[in-house]
């Protein structure tokens, strides 16, 4: 790591809020040094709550978001939110730049508030946006809010990020419950049903109590892990004894529901309490170290098929490039499997020398 870029680290870690903004630039940009930023930035973290709101477009998210930052810190708690806003199809970055939407808190320093980019990833919530809650950890933020679009493959994302997933429902018909069900019911670990003073809102609350009932037999949070850490918990014990598996399904979470209005604050207490219970029973279960464990390991692997993409991307360059390549199936001269193969070759190479290496040193 260089001069500037340690100095920015300290700073970072000294409190500056200048310094923490300047690192996610730094990181969403991809800039020169950001790995080892972040490198060093992962020793400073594990103290943060993380909580991904989330739900369709007009649930309300930005609004309850707000009032959310707003009681945190009336409990004399810091809040660092991260809003994942659409990819600009001419520069990439967030269409809503740096937005400010959150009235209650503009102003606060201790209400830092960043718009990130999808930057048009596999599901949107990048590797960037991962990196970033990691610098807000660092920097001290006691609960860190990730807000999505509520489009796509977002909603699934974000739970590679977070502690707690809310889902925001608003009130509607059973024909929108069922719509959601296929996609980000299953990742819930609580329930919002937002708007509450609409008509329609007890139904909903009914609808969502009966799919939760329903899930209970092997669906919504029957699992084990409740909501989004269902199968990734079962997956986890399968490395741990059965009877840690079986008390956990005994004792798994169930998604509460919960009822607010956030134009006028009411059911945020409510709300926070419900992710603080959540938070309880990931750490008195066990399921944290797990979920983290999990996460780390997702880390790992999207990093080495960027890196592996981006090695192979160099041989096919210095193969002539891929236009190049294609002609030459074109013409029969070779076939796709072939040249996978010799590309292949020098990591393959790498990679044993990499075992003998290891053999040797054993």
């Amino acid at each position: 790591m260089n001069a500037d870029d340690e100095a920015l680290l300290e700073d970072l870690l000294a409190g500056e809020h200048r310094a923490l903004a300047r690192v996610i630039s730094k990181i969403e940009n991809r800039s020169p040094g950001y790995r080892d930023l972040v490198s060093a930035l992962y020793a400073h973290t594990g103290d943060a709550d993380v909580v991904g709101i989330t739900g369709s477009p007009g649930a309300g998210k930005s609004t309850l978001v707000d009032k959310l930052a707003e009681t945190y810190r009336d409990r004399g708690e810091t809040v660092g939110v991260i809003a994942i806003d659409p990819s600009s199809p001419f520069t990439g970055g967030a269409v809503l730049g740096d937005r400010i939407r959150m009235a209650s808190t503009v102003g606060d320093m201790d209400v830092f508030v960043r718009s990130m980019s999808a930057r048009g990833t596999l599901g949107g919530l990048s590797t960037a946006t991962a990196d970033a809650v990691k610098a807000m950890d660092a920097f001290g933020k006691d609960k860190i809010i990730i807000e999505t679009v509520g489009a796509g493959q977002n909603e699934i994302d974000i739970v590679r990020t977070a502690d707690t997933v809310a889902v925001l429902v608003p009130p509607g018909s059973g024909d929108d419950i069922q719509t959601l069900k296929a996609g980000i019911l299953e990742i819930a670990d609580v329930f919002v049903v937002n708007k509450a003073d609409r008509d329609g809102a007890d139904r909903t609350v009914q609808e969502l109590q009966e799919m939760i009932h329903l899930g209970d037999g092997g669906g919504l949070s029957g699992s084990g892990g409740g909501g989004h850490h269902s199968q990734e918990v079962i997956d986890a014990h399968d490395d741990w004894d059965g009877e840690t598996e079986d008390a956990d399904e005994e004792s798994g979470w169930k998604p509460p529901i919960v009822e607010t209005v956030a134009t006028k604050g009411t059911g945020v207490e409510t709300f926070i309490d419900e992710l603080a219970a959540h938070r309880t029973y990931l750490v008195d279960s066990g399921t944290h170290a797990q979920q983290v464990r999990q996460r780390y390991a997702e880390e790992i692997r999207t990093l080495l098929r960027e890196d592996v993409h981006g090695m192979l991307e160099d041989e096919l360059e210095a193969a002539g490039g891929i236009d190049d390549l294609a002609d030459d199936v074109r013409r029969g001269e070779t076939d796709p499997y072939s040249i996978a193969t010799e590309l292949l070759e020098p990591i393959e190479a790498c990679v044993g020398e990499l075992e003998v290496d290891r053999e040797r040193d054993d």
